[in-house]
């Protein structure tokens, strides 16, 4: 079994999904998917993606020149959309766990009762 990930590390990879991205696209992105709950700073994010690249989950996809700076894109390789499947799997049984027992609480929904008087 395997360690649940880190919120910042799952919204991360789920950045990279769909197309690679440069250090401040994957800011945006996860700002985007987490509807603004999950922030990152550079810093912390060039510190996961080093983590990440190490642990061969991402990758650097290429590298460009803009305004004389070295832009870096990187991107999900297969380990790491396997990993992020893995844990979308193990969130998806918790909240279906939840939910199940959530229902237990609520009451049944009966049919709509109209009083007419």
């Amino acid at each position: 079994m395997t360690r649940p990930m880190r919120e910042p590390t799952f919204w991360i990879l789920t950045a990279l999904v769909d197309q690679p991205r440069h250090g401040y696209g994957v800011i945006q992105q996860v700002t985007k998917l987490s509807d603004g709950e999950t922030k990152l700073l550079a810093a912390t994010l060039y510190a996961a993606l080093d983590r990440l690249a190490a642990e061969g989950l991402v990758e650097v996809d290429r590298e460009e020149a803009v305004d004389g700076r070295l832009r870096r894109y990187y991107r999900l390789t297969d380990s790491g959309g396997a990993a992020l499947a893995t844990e979308t799997q193990r969130l998806s049984r918790k909240v279906a766990t939840a939910t199940r027992l959530l229902d237990v609480l609520r009451p049944p929904a009966g049919p709509a009762t109209v009083a007419f008087g």
